[in-house]
């Protein structure tokens, strides 16, 4: 069950973000709950590419408590920004590289090569694949959060099976 917070600024980014041409989708634990894996949310990641970050900012303005710039680490890099609505924090990445373990930067992902549309509350809201979602806890060493990932898929494989 998601909260009933996340579900209504769910609907604002929804509103604003579904009538416009940004390759947008939802992930991380939002994402995952949208799937049903058993999370509770405590912010909002929105995924997207480099246009993408700089629109969503600008369609957000009255809400933005930190601009989109590019940012890296050791690890990841992207244009990254964040939204404050309703007391939920939003954060926008755009254009996301991540290293790999043989220390090159892996190419930019495509949200919409990994986009699945999830219903909630009459939305076709997009979310990243739980199996993509999988691989890249695993290649960025998460490994408790890609075991819960893969026990999702599991299950929903064995009761497709099932039918």
């Amino acid at each position: 069950m998601i909260d009933p917070i996340y579900r209504n600024v769910l609907h604002q980014i929804y509103a604003r973000l579904s009538d416009t041409h940004v390759n947008w989708v939802i992930t991380g634990s939002l994402g995952f709950a949208l799937q049903g894996v058993p999370v509770q949310p405590n912010d909002i990641d929105i995924q997207t590419d480099t246009v993408g970050a700089y629109e969503i900012e600008n369609l957000f303005l009255d809400v933005v408590i930190r601009k989109v710039e590019f940012s890296a680490t050791e690890r990841i890099k992207s244009h990254f920004g964040a939204l404050q609505i309703d007391g939920i924090e939003v954060d926008i990445m755009g254009n996301i590289q991540k290293k790999g373990a043989d220390g090159l930067w892996e190419e930019p992902v495509d949200p919409a090569h990994y986009r699945q549309m999830v219903e909630i509350d009459g939305l076709l809201v997009p979310v990243l694949s739980l199996e993509y979602e999988y691989q890249a806890y695993l290649k960025f060493g998460r490994v408790e959060r890609a075991k819960m990932l893969r026990q999702r898929l599991d299950n929903e494989k064995d009761h497709n099976n099932l039918i």
